[in-house]
């Protein structure tokens, strides 16, 4: 998995976000929380599974509720629930992400795989979300908390494939990645807590219950 050469040209040049160390730094903080936030999830739901009645430690109401979510069918999109996917997704990047820090270099196929990889579970996070506000209308904090972390890795992800030429991309798509990330990253998540107050107005404003 990991070699002393990589295909990827000048890894530690360019914007600071793009380059190696401050990257993986980035893919480690997001990992670590994202896979405690399934860890708990998977704590709750083996609880869940033993004790129908067990109230979680996010059951606060009736539209904010760990709980209420995890008997949802989307709970358990491909037959088993959807936090073991993140247990072992992020135990993935975790590994990549120490990998670097520890002065492994990859070459351009595992950064590939690794884009692939982040990507389809950003796109899977978007739909959770979806369904979480406009069709389950529950919202589950753990969760949450799992969708935040996905955003920053995976637009810092594309970011530095694209920077460092794994992305084949124009120099002025790379520029825009490179100097406006953490404003894309700021826009997702102003989009995010818009969306969830604006359908969710009446735990805020309670006069427009």
């Amino acid at each position: 998995m990991f070699t002393q050469t990589s295909t990827v040209p000048a890894a530690d040049a360019g914007p600071t976000m793009a380059r190696t160390r401050p990257f993986a730094w980035l893919l480690l903080v997001t990992s670590v929380v994202g896979w405690l936030a399934s860890g708990a999830l998977v704590l709750e739901k083996l609880e869940k599974l033993e004790n129908p009645g067990h109230v979680t430690v996010c059951d606060v109401n009736p539209w904010v509720s760990c709980g209420d979510v995890m008997e949802t069918w989307q709970s358990s999109v491909f037959g088993f629930p959807n936090m073991f996917i993140g247990i072992v997704a992020f135990a993935v990047t975790i590994t990549t992400a120490v990998g670097l820090l520890a002065g492994a270099h990859v070459g351009r196929g595992y950064w590939i795989g690794l884009q692939t990889g982040v990507t389809l579970g950003f796109a899977f996070v978007v739909w959770l979300w979806s369904q979480a506000l406009y069709s389950i209308g529950i919202l589950c904090p753990l969760c949450m908390v799992v969708w935040a972390m996905m955003i920053p890795m995976f637009v810092w992800t594309t970011a530095r494939n694209v920077v460092q030429g794994v992305i084949p991309a124009p120099p002025a798509v790379a520029r825009v990645l490179a100097d406006w990330g953490w404003v894309i990253v700021a826009v997702l998540y102003v989009g995010v807590a818009a969306s969830i107050f604006f359908r969710f107005i009446h735990m805020f404003v309670p006069s427009t219950m």
